[in-house]
């Protein structure tokens, strides 16, 4: 009986994907419960599953969007997994033979290895190493072929790094038309490179998710009054603080004491300092909110996510720590749920990681507010009227100016720098 494959409600706004990449490949056997596709949506990447065990049958090639509810392939259930071949008992029981025979062994050793070229040749080709599918999607955006690279990760899987590698050793770019070692359905796939003819120009189709990004920066603009107010703050209370403290934190907790959970605690101190920052207009009426779910913005491959540190107010620095280096781990490898992006009401960016010393964030609707941290510098500044060299960095709060009054901004993020240079405002609890 044939089992149909459907993708799955994944979110209520979430009304389509992407069919990333398949990992099993049509005719072969599957058991239940393993991952058969990668469906990538404008939020999140989701592994599919078999229900059943049997023999897959695919009805759409990589890269083509479906619908929720699509058909994408079948399982046929009544046909069992192959049995492997087994060598006969009686050629494992042979004796070696006797030392006397020992010029006969060496005639024979020609032949024996014919033999065992002749196994290795008519034996099945080695099944591929899964790959991760942050490093499948490089592998296809570069056209690489997987079994071409050597891996160095565990069990000679690829990693990110290998193929990164694998792209600066192959020089410039591909010429056009050298063909790439993968299957048919992926090179008819709807978002593949399409070079113009002089090569000058390449057209390739925007992945749902950086179609939803854009459509939100867009509306972002368009629907709210934004305006961003500016302020520094001095980082050697905090670095002094990590310094002192990072062993004894480490042994406790399992991970470092890093400075996104000292601003996550400065935002919620300041979120209820000035409580409307934390509110948001819906239609003519203002939504004030009396929880503390910080956004962290992740930068990926795919684009920028937006997971949710919900409770952030009840949460230890540990807590903290581990759950935001759970989140980035989780939104390389393409694994957020739908549920870790939703019920952000207020939320922090750190362009700082890229180097970037000064900017303007972008309010992530329906909120109202967003943090955005930046690179740390030394620079002079006057300390009781005398220049000292201090670990400086420029913070950002970008507002929405319909809800939110220049006084009360102001006083927002004057508060979050007052607990980042006296962190014994915070609560600590290491």
């Amino acid at each position: 009986m044939a089992i149909e494959v459907k993708i799955p409600a994944v979110g209520e706004s979430i009304t389509s994907g992407v069919v990333s990449a398949w990992h099993k490949k049509s005719g072969e056997f599957v058991n239940e419960g393993e991952t058969l596709f990668t469906l990538e949506t404008d939020k999140v990447s989701t592994e599919i599953v078999a229900d059943k065990a049997g023999v897959l049958e695919t009805k759409v090639p990589e890269g083509q969007e479906v619908k929720i509810g699509e058909v994408v392939a079948t399982i046929d259930d009544s046909k069992q997994r192959p049995e492997e071949k087994k060598v006969p008992e009686e050629k494992k029981a042979e004796k070696p033979p006797e030392k006397k025979k020992a010029p006969e062994e060496k005639e024979k050793q020609p032949e024996a290895a014919e033999k065992t070229v002749e196994q290795r040749e008519k034996a099945p080709p080695e099944k591929e190493k899964p790959l991760s599918p942050a490093v499948r999607r490089l592998v296809q955006e570069e056209r690489l072929a997987p079994a071409k690279i050597s891996g160095t990760g565990q069990d000679g899987r690829l990693t990110k790094a290998d193929v990164l590698a694998a792209v600066e050793g192959r020089g410039k770019t591909r010429p056009v038309g050298e063909a790439a070692s993968f299957p048919k359905a992926a090179t008819s796939s709807p978002t593949d490179v399409e070079p113009s003819g002089d090569g000058r120009v390449i057209r390739k189709k925007m992945s749902p998710l950086r179609r939803k990004i854009a459509q939100q920066l867009v509306m972002s603009h368009q629907t709210t009054a934004t305006l961003t107010t500016f302020n520094e703050c001095d980082m050697s209370a905090v670095q002094e603080l990590r310094r002192n403290k990072q062993e004894e934190f480490t042994k406790k907790n399992g991970i470092k004491l890093g400075l996104m959970s000292f601003f996550v605690k400065a935002c919620v101190e300041a979120l209820k300092t000035v409580p409307v920052v934390n509110g948001r207009i819906e239609d003519n009426d203002f939504i004030q909110n009396n929880f503390y779910d910080i956004g962290v913005a992740v930068g990926t491959e795919r684009g920028l996510v937006v997971p949710v540190l919900h409770g952030a107010d009840k949460k230890s620095f540990g807590e903290l720590e581990q759950a935001i280096a759970d989140y980035a781990a989780r939104a390389r490898d393409g694994k957020l749920k739908i549920e870790d992006l939703q019920g952000g009401t207020f939320t922090i960016t750190n362009g700082g990681v890229y180097g970037s010393l000064f900017a303007t964030p972008i309010l992530n609707p329906p909120q109202s507010g967003i943090l955005g941290m930046h690179k740390i510098m030394p620079r002079p500044i006057a300390v009781d009227g005398k220049v000292e060299v201090r670990p400086m960095m420029y913070l950002a709060l970008s507002y929405d100016h319909r809800a939110i009054d220049g006084k009360e901004a102001v006083t927002f993020l004057i508060k979050v720098k007052e607990c980042i240079e006296d962190p014994k405002k915070l609560p600590l609890d290491f």
